[in-house]
């Protein structure tokens, strides 16, 4: 019979990685959105959507490494402490 393990949640963990996901994901999108408008021949990007599709990537990937840095810190602290902890 297997062993019933607590499930431990890192709730702060999760949201996160969502939200450097996302960040991440919507910086790309614009990207794209770029790249295929400018296949399909706009060529008036100063009317709105345009420059905040633009700006997007400029904070948005910088933004999203700063959070997987992060993530990765907080992620190797705790496994730190629970391997500690494991040991005692």
């Amino acid at each position: 019979m297997t062993k019933d393990t607590p499930v431990i949640e890192h709730r702060g963990e999760r949201i996160l990685a969502f939200m450097t996901a996302s960040a991440v994901i919507l910086s790309i999108l614009c990207i794209l959105a770029v790249i295929v408008a400018t296949l399909l021949g706009v060529r008036n990007f100063n009317s709105p959507p345009w420059p905040t599709v633009f700006f997007l990537p400029a904070i948005g990937l910088p933004i999203g490494l700063i959070m997987m840095i992060i993530l990765l810190i907080v992620s190797a602290r705790r496994r730190g402490r629970e391997a500690k902890d494991a040991r005692k």
